[in-house]
């Protein structure tokens, strides 16, 4: 049966939509799998890992405000990274992936495995969070996975 990748890259073909990435935690995997499929050029302009604040800020133009006052796994982060992504390579959609992969680096209010998950088109933004329990590769393959579903449910609601 058909893989997510495959999917989104049927969804986007058929709306004739582009997309970019601006991926943290998920290091490229987002990217990666979009790659995997044959023809991908068509819709994949492109992806930023940006995994320091200052590579957020740079890169995907996210506000040194945002960071400081929310952190880097926050919706208000994700939505910047995603629209900065859009805007930067002139896509029609912008995805990003920012959380907390662990082991380490939890926070009572932010604990390993809080994952927030952004797109932004030309007519708004979503964005939702999810609470992975596994290891680290768990996290950042469940994280892409749950990219790659929100992108779906995203194209297909667009009329």
């Amino acid at each position: 049966d058909e893989t997510l990748e495959t999917k989104v890259g049927d969804a986007l073909r058929a709306r004739g939509w582009t997309i970019a990435l601006g991926e943290s935690c998920t290091g490229g995997l987002l990217g990666h799998r979009l790659t995997q499929v044959p023809g991908s050029s068509e819709y994949f302009l492109g992806g930023v890992v940006a995994y320091a604040y200052d590579s957020k800020e740079r890169l995907l133009g996210v506000r040194h405000q945002t960071l400081y006052d929310h952190g880097a796994v926050s919706r208000e982060t994700a939505i910047e990274m995603a629209r900065g992504a859009r805007l930067s390579f002139g896509a029609d959609l912008g995805v990003s992936v920012t959380g907390i992969a662990g082991p380490a680096g939890g926070m009572p209010d932010k604990p390993v495995g809080l994952t927030w998950i952004a797109v932004s088109t030309r007519t708004g933004d979503r964005a939702e969070s999810h609470q992975w329990q596994g290891d680290r590769v768990h996290n950042k393959e469940s994280a892409a996975d749950a990219a790659l579903k929100l992108i779906l449910r995203v194209v297909a609601e667009k009329g």
